[in-house]
């Protein structure tokens, strides 16, 4: 809309030269109030959509560090939960060892004087389970006898168990096993008290089911020490179990049992991830099973409760290969939470190069900005001055108008 005032040409150059710097002052202003120079499309096109782009996959690479960091905590759990197994079977060795240590032994002394049988006959005993004889010929001595029963025990490794009293007529039995005897005449036999055939009377290391109540003539020791162990041993088996379970991090447990893989995404197409296996550190995916009083298929008489030196070293080799199995499972998760703990920092890093890049391209020098704020302020007031010089050669005719 054009002006009805006319105005001379001075003025009205003046006048355009104040209208431009006052929109070079707003624009000016505006950047130093916002801090960007582009603050729209209207600004830089191509500046403002390439620094779009760039903020936006920072913002998805931000979204992204959360799954990683809870990743992290996940693997770490696990890892946690790996470490604090590894001394609950380092104290289950422990405990084993102790009861190889705890020796068991029978001793005693016949109350009733040997006696010669006329008839020749066996007498069958269980050495820690393990079932042997002896064959006594008829009208055998009480030395003959003594000889027939240790090569028994030699044969079965116990080295020569059964000797004779100072006066000669008595049997002793100084046995580093648990001796049991099959039948209560086996017992007599050889000069002991008949043991009783009462279920509330069998005191046998295990579930036997033919042999005899120990006679009262024989004391065995180290059974119920070594049945104490093998309680503690199973107690600690339970916490293996219990302890897996409970490593987990919202709701992700990578120790519990396979098929519970985490899968961390390192960016939003899901081509750039890791999968941290799960595996089984409970007692049973250890190959850990309890001690149980109960023997193996091939005998009557129980062998468990850590009766039998050989079943304790069987738990050891059991528990030194869960051992190395939880090494090897801790070394994966280390390799696994060092690769995510590195992406993380790279995220990081990168979302720091975005996000620069985007502010180099949007970003106003606000030192800039302000020298041209100071310029313009004094360019305006110049031309505010040069518009009134303009106007002097105008005011003049006032003069002969008054």
């Amino acid at each position: 809309m054009s002006s009805n005032i006319t105005l001379s040409a001075a003025t009205r150059q003046n006048l355009l030269s104040l209208q431009d710097t006052a929109q070079l002052t707003g624009i000016t202003q505006n950047r130093l109030a916002t801090g960007k120079k582009v603050n729209s499309a209207l600004d830089n096109p191509l500046n403002y959509f390439t620094a779009l782009n760039l903020t936006s996959r920072s913002s998805e690479l931000g979204g992204l560090l959360d799954g990683i960091s809870n990743g992290i905590q996940v693997i770490q759990a696990a890892n946690q939960g790996i470490t604090s197994i590894q001394k609950i079977v380092d104290q289950a060795k422990s405990i084993a060892n102790q009861a190889l240590s705890t020796q068991i032994t029978t001793t005693g002394k016949a109350t009733t004087e040997y006696s010669a049988s006329s008839a020749s006959a066996s007498i069958s005993f269980y050495v820690n389970g393990a079932l042997t004889s002896a064959s006594i010929a008829a009208s055998a001595s009480i030395l003959e006898m003594v000889k027939q029963l240790n090569e028994a025990t030699n044969g079965a490794r116990i080295g020569n168990a059964f000797s004779v009293d100072s006066t000669g007529k008595k049997i002793v039995l100084n046995a580093s096993a648990d001796v049991e005897f099959v039948n209560a005449s086996d017992q007599t036999a050889l000069g002991f008290a008949a043991g009783s055939t009462a279920s509330s009377a069998l005191v046998t290391y295990g579930a036997a089911t033919t042999a005899v109540g120990q006679s009262s003539d024989l004391t065995v020791s180290g059974v119920s020490a070594r049945a104490t162990l093998a309680e503690q041993y199973n107690n600690l088996l339970n916490q293996i179990t219990q302890l897996a379970t409970d490593a987990s991090f919202n709701g992700v447990n990578l120790i519990n049992g396979k098929n519970n893989d985490l899968t961390i995404n390192f960016n939003t197409r899901g081509s750039s991830n890791l999968v941290a296996a799960s595996t089984d550190e409970t007692a049973a995916g250890l190959g850990l099973t309890p001690i149980t009083n109960q023997g193996d298929a091939g005998t009557t008489v129980g062998r468990g409760s850590f009766l039998l030196n050989a079943d304790i070293n069987t738990v050891l080799k059991d528990l030194t290969k869960a051992s190395d199995q939880l090494r090897a499972d801790a070394t994966t998760l280390g390799s696994n939470l060092s690769v995510v703990q590195n992406r993380q920092d790279f995220s990081k890093q990168l979302i720091n190069v975005l996000d620069t890049g985007a502010a180099n391209l949007t970003n106003a020098d606000l030192n800039e900005e302000a020298a041209n704020s100071q310029a313009l302020s004094t360019r305006q007031s110049l031309g505010i001055s040069a518009l009134s010089l303009a106007n002097q050669a105008q005011q003049s005719i006032l003069q002969l108008l008054r």
